[in-house]
């Protein structure tokens, strides 16, 4: 199932059309608040298929019988760049336990690079929710990378993997190196061309640069 919010209109349009815009995006606490707000969206559009249970809740005039998430899910998301979509995340599900992954692109002299992953830190996953987030699936190959260390711990109830703006050939990557029987996609939009750089476009440039400042890369 793939969740594409671009072919509909509601909130979460606006908040993408402001972390594209380059006027816009000069202000990093705005940038990084959209994001939160983005990740708010999703997390609502998420809660709408898990499962609930229904719990007596005491009242100072009486009980009042409520359906609520039976399980909280686990959020896990690519540092840095996903931070700000994983605390928008976390504000609706406060519950949550996190993961958290260290992937990154190692660039060399000739322009060319590789996905590096050096760091996970991770609950136990077996037979959860869990819920992947990177701000940008552009090959998709940071987004298989972690997908497959995190399923050592454990074999998930289902995930969710959720971006800000995705690439047609990122999504069509996933298709082809990811088993989605279980496996649910979220996306604010899906554009259809990327650069030789791996780089979405129109896109919206790089989002950890966007919320956190530029860095050097070493070779």
């Amino acid at each position: 199932m793939i969740y594409n919010f671009a072919e509909s209109n509601s909130l979460i349009n606006q908040f993408i059309s402001e972390i594209r815009n380059v006027d816009v995006q000069n202000d990093r606490l705005r940038f990084r608040r959209n994001m939160e707000r983005i990740g708010e969206v999703f997390a609502y559009e998420i809660s709408k298929v898990l499962e609930y249970s229904a719990q007596d809740i005491e009242t100072p005039l009486g009980v009042a019988k409520m359906n609520l998430v039976s399980n909280q899910p686990i959020i896990a998301s690519i540092m840095r760049a996903g931070i700000p979509l994983h605390i928008g995340l976390l504000n609706f599900f406060d519950k949550a336990d996190n993961a958290f992954i260290s992937a990154y692109r190692r660039h060399h002299k000739n322009g060319e690079f590789e996905i590096e992953l050096e760091y996970v830190s991770c609950p136990n996953i077996d037979g959860k929710v869990l819920i992947l987030v990177d701000p940008m699936l552009a090959s998709g190959k940071s987004m298989e990378l972690s997908y497959k260390a995190l399923m050592r711990y454990g074999k998930p109830k289902h995930v969710h993997i959720v971006s800000a703006i995705a690439s047609t050939e990122g999504v069509n990557f996933l298709k082809k190196n990811i088993n989605l029987k279980d496996v649910t996609l979220w996306f604010g939009a899906i554009d259809g061309e990327m650069t030789a750089q791996s780089y979405i476009v129109p896109g919206l440039g790089d989002a950890g640069d966007l919320s956190f400042g530029e860095k050097i890369h070493l070779d």
